[in-house]
């Protein structure tokens, strides 16, 4: 009997509360609300780690930052890693990604047996190209005429209508491929050699909503009057949270700001068409497997991103924070064929379990040593033995650990830890380490973040999460 087929569909940098199946009234998600209306929805899925490069890593490995070594941006996986990509490979799977992954070391394929997309990142990591002679890449490198890196207020400043290289281009680019794919793999009008006898794995990744903050006309014309703003906001006392110069993402509105009122209105605008226009992307390779003759009820299918968008809350915008705009992630997983719909987990959860879920799912063994844990479990409505654990890090030294509605942080023995209280105060105001009621608790957290490799009892033989 043929295993399961995979559709798993993601984004980069969307908020998970810009959704409609989350309540948000204005922004227009109509495929990721039916998914989520026939699927099951999880309200507390966090990221492995608030940036890109980490966070996309650990998803592919099932393991956190400290396990798997990519804690920074530009880190990747190690050659031939095993990644969920790598094992459905070798059971015979055709795993085709189209679209964005963000590797950025030699091995640009991990597992894949097809890829297609313009994300190849080597241009960008010179520690990744043996026998590499630095002095020549500084040498043109010092005739680069660009600024590199816009900084958060310039990208909210230049704001509004156009076609993003790395997000539009880019996007159009892996959804075409898509849908090439599918219709080779179970159409094939020519060759009459279709492949729809094997097992598929079908991933698309998207760069939007990420930044540049550019959108189509139309749809940025539809949410430039509607989109609500965060205005003056309180900045949170904290180094790394709270808004200080040297701090990435640290941009005020209003007269006095960093960027006018207008200027801000314009960048959620373009965000929330770009999330709308996600969602149309997604409805193209739907409509392309229905298309091909595909039952879709039979298929898995996943949507996630990798993390967040502060997208001014706090005074803050992109990621890199614990918060819950940046750390907290949609997560939809539907197959009709086995599982009800309509169902809300409100579990904490972590990208890492898709790992062993994608494995339970299709009757796989798991490797050893992942930091991942089955969801089916939870899908089935069987939470007693859940440890209601979730975990991210960040640059090696960053960590969260949320056990039911607590949230706790360590940033280091230069900055204040920080425990949030989501029941209590969801609006992530209140620090409340140092209130006697939780004493007890923090404690607990802090023998927990020595476990995980962190703080000034950390753990020196750390493996893994000890799941």
């Amino acid at each position: 009997m043929k295993r399961p087929n995979i559709l798993f569909l993601m984004t980069d940098e969307h908020r998970a509360d810009i959704t409609g199946f989350e309540g948000n009234t204005i922004v227009r998600t109509p495929v990721l609300d039916k998914l989520a209306e026939t699927g099951v929805v999880f309200s507390n899925a966090y990221g492995p780690s608030p940036i890109c490069v980490p966070g996309r890593q650990c998803i592919a490995a099932g393991q956190l930052p400290k396990t798997c070594v990519c804690e920074n941006y530009g880190d990747d996986l190690t050659p031939n890693y095993t990644t969920w990509a790598k094992v459905f490979s070798q059971y015979a799977y055709i795993t085709t990604a189209c679209g964005k992954l963000h590797h950025m070391g030699s091995d640009q394929m991990q597992g894949w047996r097809r890829r297609i997309g313009m994300d190849d990142m080597m241009i960008h990591n010179l520690r990744y190209i043996d026998g590499a002679h630095e002095e020549e890449f500084e040498r043109y490198q010092s005739n680069m005429n660009h600024e590199g890196k816009w900084s958060d207020s310039k990208e909210i400043k230049e704001a509004g209508v156009g076609l993003g290289p790395h997000t539009e281009v880019w996007d159009e680019y892996a959804t075409k491929g898509m849908e090439n794919i599918i219709s080779e793999y179970f159409q094939d009008p020519f060759y009459k050699k279709t492949l729809e006898h094997f097992p598929h794995m079908l991933y698309l990744g998207l760069n939007n909503p990420h930044y540049p903050y550019f959108a189509q006309e139309n749809l940025f014309n539809y949410y430039l009057d509607k989109v609500p703003l965060y205005k003056n906001e309180p900045t949170f006392d904290h180094p790394w949270l709270g808004k200080s110069p040297n701090m990435p993402g640290a941009v005020s509105i209003g007269p006095e700001g960093d960027v006018t009122e207008e200027e801000a209105r314009r960048a959620t605008a373009a965000y929330y068409a770009n999330i709308e226009e996600c969602d149309k992307r997604f409805g193209r390779v739907l409509e392309k497997l229905e298309e091909a003759g595909e039952n879709l009820d039979e298929w898995i299918i996943i949507y996630t991103t990798d993390h967040g968008e502060m997208l001014g809350e706090h005074s803050l915008w992109e990621k890199q924070k614990f918060f819950e705009a940046s750390a907290r992630v949609p997560l939809i997983i539907r197959w009709p064929k086995e599982f009800e719909g309509g169902q809300v987990v409100n579990e904490n959860v972590n990208l890492c379990d898709l790992f062993a879920t994608l494995c339970d799912f299709c009757k796989l063994d798991v490797p050893e040593g992942l930091d991942s844990r089955s969801l089916v479990p939870l899908i089935k409505g069987e939470s007693d033995s859940w440890n209601n654990e979730t975990i991210s890090q960040f640059w090696g030294k960053f960590l969260m650990i949320k056990w039911d509605d607590l949230k706790y942080q360590y940033y280091g023995e230069d900055m204040p830890e920080v425990l949030f209280d989501l029941k209590r105060n969801p609006e992530e105001t209140e620090n409340l380490i140092d209130e006697p009621e939780y004493a007890k608790i923090i404690e607990k957290f802090r023998i927990r973040c020595g476990e995980l490799g962190f703080g000034p009892n950390a753990d020196p033989n750390y493996k893994n999460a000890g799941y």
